[in-house]
């Protein structure tokens, strides 16, 4: 009988092996028949449609559309991209540090903002400058897309640090322009991940993340020590707007707050190569010091490694709004003539064990879209004390401070230059600037914006406007519009577009717009952190907290159990 049951489970075993073995030679015969007919296709079109095709372009199309049945952060890279792949990884690069757009109003490239202390400010470039030339290049757009255009100024400014150039600009005066002339040389470019750092009260030290690059966590910990020299006696950490980089580098910045051999990040993946762990290797700096990090929707991948595996050790109170929800590893691998893909390997996973992962890309609906994980499909996790905190959606916040949505009308000024060409014209007449403390924009200030905008005969699309030209379309196809024609004429009176109107209700939130746009002229990004605390709400709130102890203590422990 035992016999009988050994050869029983013996071929119950081979047929396993036999089925997993058939399953994977029809995985691999459907990928080569594939391949097959891919490249058939291609040289039959190459070969016999009517109009030469362009390989390159086609080609690209294909392994685009691939790509686009995976997530948007499994990428490829040509050669002549692969240098801003590099950027992204590391924060360096070779140019002269300066932001630039398309400028629509002169068809040409602008400098939106010199990076402080790199070759262009310190040649005297300013924001608003229209780029005419690089090395006696002239820069046109032609038939180029925006977005090309400006890849085409990029690249030309980007070069060997120790080369040497002339930049040629249009810089727009008040009454007149005048084309200026600046001698380059080009210089390995760092971007700061730190732009600013200091106290906002007398013991309470703030310190802005940007980015998590190269040694950033070096930064991090040298400004967190002289905050602390400084009299910092708890710590604001903000990560808002920060769309994260390297792991590694979130492990070591949680590393200075926790103890050595903490377990932070566990990574899963099909493959070998996709799992690992991630454990702090150094001593801490300060495992006592209380600490607020504040998060909102575009704090992403690293950054919620930080608060994430901050919030699950019960190290620090997470403020503001829910974040994006990136949990998601991509590993680099190299491919033939110079390329590179960037692919997406495993999922990470935080000390609780949630992985905060907000979309799975695996399962799209019929039209190809994608949704993130409703609530009700989450999982509940604990942390080291014993709060609930859940996966599939992103850090919720331990105090969540509703944020303003910013008016259409903001995003129509920016989109249409309005505020940045005021903030030149501003420049203009303010050659200096004493600090940002002191500065505010008056109603003077305002008025003269305000003549701008209507100078130009700026109209913009009103949601309103939108929502109730669909409702009078219902109303008709439904059979209600006559019965309903007196309120719809009322109700369009109401929302008749008024400039003067909407300048005056948003004038608040325009004028936080236009203030951060001016202070970033004289002070660069630190200037832009600074002036967006003046008004901060998440600030506010994380002051409130670290300056009363009993709540700080009372959020970070698990509510007492009824017996």
């Amino acid at each position: 009988m035992n016999a009988k049951k050994t050869l029983i489970g013996l071929f119950a075993v081979l047929l396993g092996i036999g089925l997993v073995s058939f399953k994977e030679d029809d995985r691999n015969f459907q990928v080569a028949k594939n391949l097959d007919l891919f490249n058939a296709i291609f040289k039959e079109l190459d070969m016999f449609y009517v109009d030469t095709i362009k390989p390159e372009e086609m080609i690209q199309n294909g392994v685009e559309g691939m790509l686009a049945l995976t997530d948007p952060y499994t990428e490829y890279y040509p050669e002549e991209e692969v240098s801003s792949l590099k950027e992204m990884t590391t924060g360096k690069y070779g140019g002269i540090g300066a932001a630039i757009r398309y400028y629509e109003a002169e068809d040409r490239i602008a400098i939106i903002e010199p990076t402080e202390g790199m070759p262009a400010a310190e040649a005297g470039v300013k924001a608003g400058d229209i780029i005419l030339s690089v090395g006696g290049k002239e820069m046109l757009r032609g038939n180029m897309k925006p977005q090309e255009f400006s890849s085409k100024v990029s690249e030309a400014l980007r070069g060997e640090p120790g080369t040497s150039f002339v930049l040629k600009v249009l810089r727009p005066l008040k009454n007149d322009s005048t084309v200026l002339e600046f001698q380059i040389t080009r210089k390995n470019i760092r971007t700061n991940p730190i732009p600013y750092y200091g106290m906002v009260r007398d013991s309470i030290g703030y310190l802005a993340l940007s980015s998590f690059t190269e040694n950033s966590a070096k930064d991090f910990k040298k400004s967190f020590i002289e905050l602390k020299q400084r009299g910092a006696k708890s710590l604001i950490v903000d990560l808002r707007d920060n769309g994260g980089g390297s792991l590694s580098e979130a492990v070591d910045i949680v590393n200075l707050f926790v103890p050595k051999g903490q377990e932070i990040v566990v990574t899963k993946g099909k493959l070998k190569q996709g799992q690992g762990s991630f454990k702090t290797q150094s001593e801490p700096v300060d495992v006592q010091i209380p600490i607020a990090v504040l998060v909102n929707g575009a704090t992403a991948s690293a950054s919620e490694i930080v608060s994430g595996s901050m919030q699950d050790l019960d190290r620090a109170v997470i403020i503001g709004t829910r974040t994006f929800g990136k949990g998601l590893v991509q590993t680099i691998r190299p491919l033939p003539y110079n390329g590179t893909l960037k692919v997406t390997t495993s999922k990470y996973y935080i000390p609780s064990g949630r992985c905060i992962q907000a979309i799975d890309y695996a399962k799209k609906n019929a039209d190809g879209s994608v949704a993130r994980t409703p609530d009700s499909l989450t999982n509940v996790f604990y942390t080291a004390s014993g709060r609930e905190v859940r996966d599939g959606g992103g850090i919720r916040p331990d105090i969540e401070v509703k944020s303003d949505r910013i008016p259409n009308i903001v995003f129509y000024l920016m989109n249409d230059d309005l505020i940045f060409d005021y903030a030149t014209q501003y420049c203009w007449d303010h050659p200096t600037l004493a600090s940002v403390e002191s500065f505010k924009l008056t109603d003077e200030d305002y008025e003269a914006f305000k003549k701008l905008v209507k100078s130009r005969g700026f109209t913009y699309d009103r949601q309103s406007e939108k929502a109730l030209k669909t409702l009078k379309e219902v109303a008709e196809f439904e059979g209600y519009m006559d019965e309903a024609a007196e309120e719809f004429k009322a109700l369009e009176k109401k929302l008749n577009h008024n400039l003067d109107r909407d300048l005056e209700v948003f004038a608040e939130p325009i004028k936080e717009y236009i203030s951060q746009e001016i202070v970033t002229r004289y002070f660069y990004q630190r200037g832009a952190v600074m002036e967006r605390l003046k008004d901060d709400d998440d600030l506010n709130m994380a002051i409130e907290v670290l300056t009363d102890t009993v709540r700080y203590r009372n959020i970070l422990s698990a509510p007492l159990q009824e017996k």
